[in-house]
């Protein structure tokens, strides 16, 4: 009885009203958790999200992007590995499906590089909020790999709201990757962002930093980011100043009243 429904639910992923379409999307991750218990319906479903990931309405695109992880988290079961050369199978053919399975984390992840070149920068957006949450899933091996490039994509994104979106949800990838290896990776991007030539990027680079400090602790930001930080008093705009003197009250909170006096 559960899965009469189901037709239906992934024939919306077709429907002529991008609306219709809409809902599906930023109800799928429901949808997924409704039925993850039930044997092969992942088969159909995920190919369905992937579809609405694709949709020619930025906006379902978007709703689609916010579920990333939810959806990947919420499906328990292993699907048909991504088809090669883009082409989808046959309904025939995933009905007697006995290739190779992977995670839903694992085939998902192959559509982030897509997102990330997005036309619309609202679905960049709301990949840069909710790629990260994808490295707990898809462990470390699998992160550095394949998530790692795209997020390195998207710090250095056109659109500010992208990059901060990104660095505001960095702790997820800290902790699955070590921050030895997020330095490598992710920290000469932040730097850039830092002593970006718009000084509203600055601004917001600034807010970000004691969220920043936690995740990166205490001795890798000491060495790598408290000079910056300092550096920022004697900003062109009264504006950055003021930050980043509020930053470094902050970091004096954070850090210790010590801290404070040997290195700033």
């Amino acid at each position: 009885l559960v899965q009469r429904p189901l037709p239906l639910i992934v024939a919306t992923i077709d429907d002529r009203s991008w609306r219709v379409r809409w809902t599906a999307a930023a109800k799928f991750a429901d949808v997924i958790t409704a039925y993850n218990s039930l044997p092969n319906v992942m088969d159909s479903l995920i190919p369905a999200y992937e579809k609405l990931l694709q949709d020619p309405e930025a906006e379902v695109r978007t709703a689609a992007t916010f579920n990333l992880a939810l959806v990947a988290n919420g499906c328990p079961a292993k699907v048909p590995a991504p088809p090669v050369g883009g082409r989808q199978p046959t309904e025939a053919e995933m009905t007697n499906y006995n290739g190779p399975r992977v995670t839903a984390a694992e085939r998902l992840v192959k559509r982030v590089t897509s997102l990330t070149e997005d036309d619309s920068e609202h679905v960049r957006a709301a990949l840069a909020m909710v790629a990260t949450e994808l490295a707990p899933i898809l462990g470390r091996d699998a992160t550095i790999n394949h998530l790692v490039p795209p997020v390195l994509l998207l710090l250095r994104d056109a659109a500010s709201e992208v990059r901060l979106n990104l660095i505001s949800s960095l702790e997820a990838l800290n902790e699955v990757i070590g921050v030895d290896l997020l330095s490598q990776s992710l920290l000469p991007a932040i730097l850039d962002l830092a002593q970006d030539g718009k000084w509203r990027i600055r601004l917001a680079i600034i807010q970000h930093i004691p969220l920043l400090a936690r995740q990166l602790g205490i001795d890798f930001f000491t060495e790598r980011l408290a000079a910056v930080c300092v550096g920022w008093l004697g900003d062109d705009i009264s504006t950055i100043r003021a930050a980043a003197a509020q930053v470094l009250k902050d970091l004096t909170a954070l850090f210790g009243s010590e801290w404070a006096c040997r290195y700033l």
